[in-house]
């Protein structure tokens, strides 16, 4: 979940291998229903912490920016006004970091977005041992990413390649996806040893086919990743934050993984 500048998607994949035929036998490894009413599962889940990266600066572990309530996650991004006049925004980001991480499979999340100006919220997934180095050396999985009043959600992979070797030129690294604004939609990504596969709704919206060669610089995706769900209010992509549309939530009713 870093700042990225946004390209156009470009066709060619240079040197790329082109993806094997995909599996469609599935069995569920892991997965949270949000049935039990509170903080969201210590077996599952915890609190990513706040730090000084745009998605992480106002991030919370008060159990109103991150609960389960009426069968759903509700992970949140609200504001108090300081006696001071200024704004204290607070936001949800919850992780399995440490709980579960998976390597190859399948992930699906069943989410509803609100829209509102400085509204960032993400489905993505981090190395959970960043054996090739820090960001964003061993790479990065955004599911889904929505900013403000967009009618489509961001599905983006982050790599050495891609964000500091010019990568991004040459090859397409991310797809801007229509969804049903307003309802429930399932975010998910296929992981395979030569290819991500993204789809919103179990319509395919992107691949991207590994590039030829071990180079963990190009594919550092062969190691296990974790889960982050959150819901992140301004920042420099997505811009400023309009108090009058905080809170703004990101309601997830189930998180699947499968193998």
């Amino acid at each position: 979940m870093k700042l990225y500048f946004l390209f156009p998607i470009l066709i060619a994949f240079c040197s790329c291998n082109a993806p094997k035929e995909v599996q469609h036998d599935w069995e569920l490894i892991w997965s949270d229903e949000f049935d039990i009413a509170g903080l969201p599962s210590d077996k599952n889940w915890s609190f990513s912490g706040q730090n000084k990266a745009d998605w992480a600066c106002y991030c919370s572990d008060r159990i109103e920016n991150a609960f389960v309530a009426d069968g759903y996650l509700h992970v949140k991004g609200t504001v108090e006004q300081l006696p001071d006049g200024t704004m204290n925004y607070q936001t949800g980001c919850i992780q399995t970091k440490g709980k579960f991480s998976f390597l190859y499979g399948k992930i699906e999340v069943c989410a509803k977005l609100q829209h509102g100006k400085g509204s960032w919220p993400a489905i993505w997934m981090m190395p959970e041992n960043s054996e090739y180095g820090g960001w964003p050396k061993s790479g990065e999985i955004d599911i889904m990413e929505h900013l403000n009043d967009d009618v489509y959600v961001y599905q983006t992979i982050h790599s050495e390649f891609l964000d500091n070797q010019g990568g991004k030129d040459s090859v397409s690294y991310y797809v801007t996806a229509p969804y049903n604004v307003n309802e429930f939609n399932v975010f998910a990504c296929e992981w395979y040893p030569d290819s991500l596969c993204f789809s919103v709704n179990d319509k395919s919206t992107f691949t991207y086919p590994r590039c030829k060669g071990d180079d963990s610089q190009k594919w550092p995706f062969d190691k296990p990743f974790y889960i982050i769900l959150n819901q992140a209010l301004g920042g420099n992509w997505v811009g400023e934050i309009n108090p009058d549309d905080v809170p703004q939530e990101m309601l997830v009713d189930w998180v699947r993984v499968y193998q």
